[in-house]
């Protein structure tokens, strides 16, 4: 494992776990865009869930690597369809935001298999 892995690993996890936060907290940033782009309440607390989940996963992948590939490509995979839900919704101005949070993790991925 090379600290360019680690370092991008934590960052995933706390950027991830941040996004997981205000999802819970019901931010203002957070819940406003998924009310406008029809994202049902009741499925608010289950998609922070995930990315509490992943966040962890994130974590837990550096001691244990396959738990941390599995994390990395769920992350991936959540937010490969926040991208399609805000292109649905016709907010692509917004479609930047959940690529800055697959990014970090799509790094950890790339970073841990090529270790």
């Amino acid at each position: 494992m090379s600290v360019a892995h680690t370092v991008v690993t934590v960052l995933g996890a706390l950027m991830v776990g941040f996004s997981a936060y205000s999802v819970f907290a019901k931010a203002e940033y957070v819940v406003g865009p998924l009310a406008q782009y029809g994202v049902p309440r009741a499925w608010w607390t289950w998609l922070g869930v995930a990315k509490a989940a992943g966040a962890l996963g994130l974590l837990a992948g550096l001691a244990v690597p396959a738990v941390g590939y599995a994390a990395a490509v769920g992350i991936v995979l959540y937010f490969l369809g926040a991208v399609i839900t805000v292109a649905r919704a016709g907010a692509y101005a917004h479609i930047p935001f959940p690529l800055i949070y697959l990014a970090p993790a799509a790094a950890s991925l790339a970073l841990g298999l090529a270790a």
